[in-house]
């Protein structure tokens, strides 16, 4: 039975995944509201008439974590709290025609590239003149920025491919336009992200033009940094780098998903690169750019991974002491090259290693960041949080990488701003400083 009064035209827009997804979610409730209706981001009031779940299906805890929001919000639309559920994003994509099956109550079901289709279910209007217009649901000061659409790598273990098809990139003069719509609201700091931003531009210009790409962007007026996610280590595009050094609003920081680097794994894993290769890589890397941060993630129990691969691994983590770093277990994905493997690491051990690889890395941060006690840096503020303010070097991505602290007591700042900031304490992932 209905026990609240719901809004008709309220509509309530809940993300679960990645960034990108963010990003879909900004842009669906920016034509949503361009259409008259009211829209909020994962509403914190019960008074919303419909609900659009906006879906992940990369691994085994993402799909589940999904499944349970449409089973949740089901269910509330059985119990009269919500008129309508609609279901779009990469389960949906993936498994549309199971779900529509296993829970048929919910409203309709819609693909990662079916936005004007969900709207029309809406009776709204999809309205092409709303380039980069979208309601963020970042902090203010910071914004993702998708360069492109999909992916066209082989690699064996995931299964992006399936759910957001073939690379698109977006058009240069596109994203320039964006990212100066983004700056006029107050955006200072835009993160590329793609499935693999280092192919952005070759379907478009028959050659890779990320560099162009970030040239334009650090044109832009009041974007103070511009850092790269998701740079795929084969075919790097070293131009990238040039532009790096020379223009100082794009941030000393490169996030490269390694996956492995015995040769073995590599081959099977479909990588299209070598253990020497990428030790010559992010050699060049360090070189052209003295000081850049360098974030990985890598994948621990792919099928047939012996022990000397994963002791490779660590040798690797120790040589190359990357500044950060995360670490996957694998999950056996149907449809992908790898499903076709047998998935012989088992549970337990796959996470003994992983946790392994991150009590090196953990020491190899608590070195790294004792070497920035008495330094000041240019700092981002993204929060307050108890007795701190907490913010970023140019170093640091949000939610994944290390936070600067500064305690309130000492000092005002406001959230959004720049400080410069004295280090002087360090622990494995946060530094403490004041304000200078």
């Amino acid at each position: 039975m209905k026990t609240r009064t719901l809004k008709k035209n309220k509509v309530n827009v809940i993300t679960l995944g990645c960034s990108k997804n963010i990003v879909d979610s900004e842009v669906l409730m920016g034509q949503l509201r361009a259409n008259n209706y009211e829209v909020e981001h994962e509403a914190t009031t019960d008074d919303s008439s419909i609900v659009i779940i906006n879906t992940c299906g990369f691994i085994d805890n993402a799909k589940q974590e999904s499944i349970n929001t449409i089973l949740r919000y089901s269910q509330a639309k059985d119990n009269g709290f919500v008129d309508k559920v609609y279901v779009t994003g990469c389960l949906s994509e993936r498994y549309r025609t199971d779900l529509e099956v296993e829970i048929p109550n919910v409203d309709g079901y819609f693909g990662t590239r079916e936005l004007p289709r969900l709207l029309k279910t809406l009776k709204a209007d999809y309205k092409h003149e709303l380039v980069g217009e979208r309601l963020l649901t970042t902090p203010a000061h910071f914004a993702y920025m998708k360069i492109s659409e999909g992916c066209d790598r082989p690699c064996s273990f995931c299964a992006i491919p399936l759910m957001r098809g073939g690379h698109i990139s977006k058009p240069i003069e596109e994203l320039v336009t964006e990212a100066k719509s983004l700056a006029a609201k107050g955006v200072k700091e835009l993160m590329l992200i793609a499935q693999d931003s280092t192919y952005y531009g070759l379907d478009l210009y028959k050659k890779r033009e990320l560099a162009r790409l970030l040239d334009k962007l650090a044109d832009v007026e009041g974007i103070d940094w511009i850092r790269v996610h998701y740079a795929f280590p084969g075919g790097f595009p070293e131009d990238i780098l040039d532009v790096m050094a020379a223009r100082p609003n794009i941030c000393n920081y490169l996030d490269m998903p390694l996956q492995h680097v015995s040769d073995n794994m590599l081959k099977s894993m479909r990588r299209g690169t070598t253990r020497e290769k990428t030790y010559r890589l992010v050699e060049k890397i360090r070189e052209k750019v003295p000081g850049i941060a360098l974030r990985t993630t890598l994948i621990a129990g792919y099928p047939g991974e012996t022990k000397q691969d994963f002791e490779d691994m660590k040798s690797f983590i120790k040589d190359l002491r990357f500044d950060r770093l995360g670490i996957f277990t694998y999950s056996h994905e149907e449809n992908t090259h790898a499903y076709n493997l047998v998935d012989d690491v088992a549970t337990r051990t796959k996470k003994k290693r992983a946790e392994e690889i991150m009590a090196i890395q953990s020491e190899i941060s608590f070195e790294l960041n004792q070497e920035r006690v008495g330094n000041t840096y240019k700092v981002l503020f993204d929060r307050k949080e108890g007795d701190y303010f907490i913010g970023r070097t140019e170093f640091d991505s949000p939610e994944v990488d290390n936070e600067v602290l500064v305690k309130a007591t000492d000092t005002y700042i406001r959230v959004g701003d720049f400080a410069n900031v004295k280090i002087d304490e360090a622990t494995d992932y946060d530094l403490y400083g004041k304000v200078v």
